[in-house]
Parts: C-alpha cells; sequence; structure tokens
C-alpha cells in the first residue's frame, strides 16, 4: 500500500487566454512553461513521484511538433511529442501527461516543465490554462 509523502502543485496559468500568450521556442531553445518543489523526507525508499502537466497551446502557423520535457534537479527524467496543427484545422489544444519519477533521493527536488518547437517555419503558442502538479508516495 503507498502511503503520501508530500505534494505540490502549481497553476501559472488558470485559464485559456490569447492577450497572454508566448510562442514556445525553436529548438534547441527552450521555453520555460512551469515549475515545482517538492521535498521527499528521510526513510522513505522505495517511492515514486507522480507528476502531471497540463498545457494549453494554439497553433499558429503549420504543424509544429512540440517537445515537453519535465526534469528534476537539472536532469532530464521524461519527454514526449505532440503535434499542434494551425489554422484551416484545429487551433487550440489541451495537452496533457502524466510522468513517473521514481526512487528519489532524500531532500527538496526542482521539476521543471519546458517546450521546444521541433518544427522550423511553424509557431505554437501557449495559450492556457497551465497546470503541474506532484504527488510524492512511499511505495513499500
Amino acid at each position: 500500500m503507498a502511503r503520501l509523502l508530500n505534494k505540490s502543485a502549481v497553476q501559472p496559468r488558470s485559464r485559456f487566454n490569447l492577450l497572454t500568450a508566448y510562442t514556445i521556442r525553436r529548438s534547441p531553445l527552450r521555453s520555460h512553461v512551469a515549475s515545482l518543489r517538492i521535498s521527499i523526507p528521510t526513510n522513505s525508499q522505495p517511492n515514486r513521484v507522480e507528476l502531471v502537466a497540463t498545457v494549453g497551446v494554439r497553433g499558429i502557423t503549420g504543424i509544429g511538433q512540440i517537445l515537453f520535457r519535465v526534469s528534476r534537479d537539472g536532469t532530464e527524467i521524461f519527454n514526449t511529442v505532440a503535434g499542434i496543427e494551425s489554422t484551416g484545422s484545429e487551433q487550440n489544444y489541451i495537452v496533457t501527461f502524466q510522468a513517473i519519477d521514481r526512487n528519489v533521493p532524500t531532500g527538496s527536488h526542482l521539476y521543471v516543465l519546458t517546450a521546444e518547437n521541433l518544427t522550423p517555419h511553424t509557431i505554437v503558442n501557449v495559450v492556457g490554462p497551465v497546470s503541474f502538479s506532484a504527488l510524492a508516495v512511499k511505495t513499500g
């Protein structure tokens, strides 16, 4: 049976808003989407941190391939790609995914969510909402 160790959540954007949208940078540059900090207490092995991210995006031109990355303390632990269409098709998307980080060491850890556009000559914006949450549980 799992036992709750800690939880953390951020919501830097609570709604869809074209007026505060920003463009996802072209790879290899990255756009910061959200970050959170979670602490793992001593004597909590084995454990896992369950991370859930939701990002509202809008295709502006072309079909962008957006690479989302999650890192812990500067080391990438997860990534996924989402294709985002633009004018002439569906433009607005909610991308949601879950990542699991196993046997996280004791201490405070910074998780960072970034996005980068892999496709030349396309534009994809973050329009919201954006949320990022972590739930740490002891698994043994």
